[in-house]
């Protein structure tokens, strides 16, 4: 029997995967654009906080830069469902093609059930039009999330490992979220490790150490004990991505239940022609 094949979107773990790698130093406060310094073997506390305000200046670029477009595959596990998929990135968006299930190649059935939604995507490019609105709004969040994170997160240097600087990072008390997107801010706290020459982040570890109601509880919870680690690392010609997401996270929204129990991993980057559309990107990925 064919397996259903769907595509789900999962914005609010989106939005969590890439704040906390963006926004793990801003606190730092250092204006984007100035030169890098060498990384000493100790790093005095006003030289870690600069080195870890460089860093997050170069993830909020990158985070807005569109220009190198990439091609990959993401292996997605969970106790529920293992899938493998193939994506291009363009400029009217993301395009995907499912691949494996449970790490083995799609049956007949499922490669046909794949081939007609990519069918069903070309003679209607109005929901590829949805995806890339849909992509715009999460960055928009995201951007909004790290204009007010110099006010989120207190940090403190925690030592060196040959050419990766560490800090832990805790929420500031003094730091009241405006909307119920910034909520979680006030309740994660964690590690971060910084690679000193190329000022990027490569590795974070962040933790719910409370509970986070929303509406006094009332419109959603995410539960103590949530966690999330994410690695990121240069994939070719100084482009950077993440290449390992794991997170487990509980959270209610209204009557609702939502669990969190996922691997993600990033693998097989390559870069592709800035110009790609999303149908020349179907035609690479049936090929």
């Amino acid at each position: 029997m064919a397996t259903t094949l769907r595509t789900v979107r999962t914005p609010f773990s989106h939005h969590f995967s890439v704040l906390f790698l963006l926004a793990a130093a801003v606190a730092a406060g250092q204006p984007a654009g100035q030169p890098p310094a060498p990384a000493a073997a100790v790093l005095a506390p006003a030289k870690a906080q600069e080195l870890v305000g460089r860093a997050l200046a170069s993830e909020l670029r990158s985070a807005q830069d569109a220009s190198r477009p990439v091609r990959y595959r993401l292996r997605k596990s969970s106790p529920r469902l293992t899938t493998t998929k193939a994506i291009i990135e363009t400029r009217d968006g993301d395009v995907a093609r499912l691949v494996a299930l449970y790490d083995k190649p799609l049956s007949a059935a499922d490669e046909q059930t794949e081939e007609n939604r990519l069918s069903t995507l070309l003679t209607d490019p109005s929901r590829q039009r949805h995806r890339k609105q849909s992509e715009e709004g999460d960055m928009r969040i995201v951007l909004k999330l790290l204009r007010m994170l110099p006010q989120a997160f207190l940090y403190q240097y925690a030592g060196a490992a040959g050419n990766v600087e560490k800090f832990t990072f805790r929420p500031n008390p003094t730091f009241s979220p405006p909307d119920l997107e910034t909520q979680a801010l006030t309740s994660m706290g964690g590690e971060i490790w910084i690679d000193a020459a190329q000022e990027r982040v490569t590795r974070l570890e962040g933790h719910l150490q409370q509970d986070t109601n929303y509406g006094w509880g009332v419109l959603g919870k995410l539960d103590k004990g949530g966690w999330l680690v994410l690695e990121q690392a240069e994939v070719g010609a100084g482009n950077w991505r993440i290449v390992r997401l794991q997170m487990k996270m509980n959270l209610r929204l209204l009557f609702k239940m939502k669990n969190f129990d996922t691997v993600e991993e990033m693998s097989d980057y390559a870069p592709v022609p800035a110009s790609i559309d999303y149908r020349q990107a179907i035609q690479m990925l049936r090929q």
